[in-house]
């Protein structure tokens, strides 16, 4: 296993053992993804700016296997160094970056995740050689696609 792929295992344990943006609050707009192969779940909710036209940052509650864990605690932390930059998602903009991870963990590993564009979620990109993987790590990006669906 090369350095990369080390570093990329390391910070999936971190984010499953240590997951980031844990905890719903009473009367969040969830949507809740369960993987019926393998018993994972998600329910997720987005945190919108003042105005309901910005997302400023994901909460999330589930359990599972590491990676659907680990891939939902790191679109947390995405959302949250977004906001911490001053910048955050136009639905639009959120759409088009699910879309591309989608497409990435559906490659088979012929279109890795750009580390400027994902931060730490690149770690998951070694998920799209294990097909029977990509579910687990996309729960939480199909539940934050499901809510923008739902707000246009």
């Amino acid at each position: 296993m090369s350095g990369l792929e080390q570093l990329y295992q390391q910070i999936i344990l971190d984010h499953s053992k240590h997951p980031h943006g844990v905890g719903l609050e009473a009367g969040d707009e969830t949507s809740h993804q369960r993987n019926p192969v393998c018993g994972d779940e998600i329910t997720l909710a987005l945190r919108w700016d003042a105005t309901g036209e910005r997302v400023t940052g994901i909460a999330w509650e589930g359990s599972g296997c590491s990676i659907s864990q680990a891939s939902a605690s790191l679109l947390s932390t995405l959302a949250k160094e977004s906001t911490d930059d001053g910048w955050s998602w136009t639905p639009d903009e959120f759409t088009a970056l699910i879309h591309e991870f989608r497409e990435a963990l559906r490659s088979r590993g012929t279109i890795p995740l750009d580390e400027e564009t994902f931060g730490d979620a690149a770690a998951l990109s070694g998920v799209s050689k294990f097909v029977a993987r990509v579910k687990c790590a996309m729960l939480a990006w199909v539940a934050a696609e499901d809510l923008l669906q739902r707000r246009a």
